[in-house]
């Protein structure tokens, strides 16, 4: 396609996200018995057998199937001590110092652990992947969108969403989503199970096995899962959607890390809550949008010079930002950002591969891309 600098830029635009997860759920369980039941209860089949050989044995021999437990936040008042920089007039002074560090640094803040008898943490989601990423949401210039869909459906036809589809299935197999629960945890297993209509198929994974730095392997599982997104995100197939059991085995009664809440209004009442974590009507929860930034950690196409070394897969974001080190690594100055990009793109200009999948990707997440009329 020729590309076309006087289309007309579209000041009103905007597209859906296509990949949709809710609200993990969070539970306590113990590794072998959570996993088998729930290995039951996913085989209908199996579940009946169980169910019927059950039936069939005396009262006092018969095994009830074991129960995860939705877990609870816990709200814990202690006595902190002072451990922040001080001013250097404390610090030159020993007895102010010793003043100081005598005052109480009292807290209120929710917490969330296993229970003594629960060796693993069981997270739960859903994932819906939708099509039609080549029409926007909102586009207020016909021109504009006829360009842009002109090279959507190119890449759709070359590429199929096959690269950002295994990304996707590796980011759900090595259960990047767990964030902080994945640290320290003995053995990680995640569980994929398409549920549309008619279809019951299934895959367990090893999340250990996986490298959280790279996406180059040929796992014929996560190519299995990977070829059902693409189809989903091609178009293929109107929908995909996916349940994700994963299970982290961290140690009895150990701290689990559900979503923090932002508090906007902490008010200077030392009697208020200093951490708010997430809860779904009272079973601890995980934010959608941790969980989304999580399986779109895809992009490992930025810039990488001395002053921005590879740090690994980054979110996919229009500035490439990394919010826990301040750092954007798409700058407009490198025209490596996304509407530089995605401008060319749209009208018809040349991009590399990994800038179509960079491009591709963002549109997969979603968001309001409409050009300034002020510049």
């Amino acid at each position: 396609m020729a590309k076309t600098d006087k289309i007309a830029a579209a000041t009103v635009l905007a597209f859906e996200k296509k990949l949709v997860p809710s609200d993990g759920r969070l539970y306590g369980t113990r590794w072998e018995e959570g996993r088998t039941t729930d290995a039951l209860r996913r085989n209908p089949e199996l579940l009946k057998k169980y169910f019927d050989e059950q039936a069939r044995k005396p009262e006092e021999e018969k095994v009830p199937l074991f129960q995860s437990l939705p877990l609870k936040l816990q709200e814990k008042s202690v006595r902190g001590t002072i451990s922040n920089r001080l001013k250097k007039a404390l610090q030159d002074d020993p007895a102010k110092l010793d003043a100081e560090v005598e005052k109480p640094n009292l807290q209120t803040v929710d917490s969330c652990a296993l229970g003594s008898e629960h060796d693993t943490l069981k997270l739960s989601f859903t994932l819906k992947v939708l099509s039609g990423v080549e029409k926007p949401s909102a586009c207020n210039s016909a021109e504009f969108a006829a360009s842009y869909q002109q090279a959507a459906d190119a890449y759709i036809q070359a590429e199929g969403f096959k690269e950002l589809a295994k990304r996707y299935a590796t980011n759900l197999a090595n259960a990047r989503f767990l964030w902080r629960n994945r640290v320290g945890a003995e053995r990680i297993e995640v569980v994929v199970s398409v549920r549309n209509e008619g279809q019951q198929t299934a895959w367990t994974f090893d999340s250990k096995a996986f490298n959280l730095k790279d996406f180059d392997h040929n796992h014929s599982d996560v190519a299995a899962l990977a070829d059902k997104i693409a189809a989903a995100l091609s178009g293929q197939t109107e929908f995909l959607l996916l349940t994700v059991d994963a299970y982290a085995q961290v140690g009895q009664a150990q701290d689990v890390y559900p979503s923090e809440e932002l508090v906007l209004d902490k008010g200077n009442s030392k009697s208020k809550k200093s951490k708010i974590l997430y809860h779904i009507d009272g079973v601890a929860g995980m934010h959608s949008q941790k969980i989304g930034n999580a399986l779109r950690s895809i992009d490992t196409w930025y810039p990488v010079d001395e002053d921005s070394p590879y740090i690994g897969p980054i979110a996919v974001e229009p500035y490439g930002a990394v919010t826990n080190l301040g750092k954007a690594f798409r700058t407009p100055k490198a025209k490596a950002d996304f509407y530089t990009l995605f401008d060319r793109f749209a009208r018809g200009g040349e991009l590399s591969q990994t800038e179509q999948h960079y491009v591709m990707a963002v549109l997969v997440r979603g968001g309001v891309f409409g050009e300034s009329g002020k510049d």
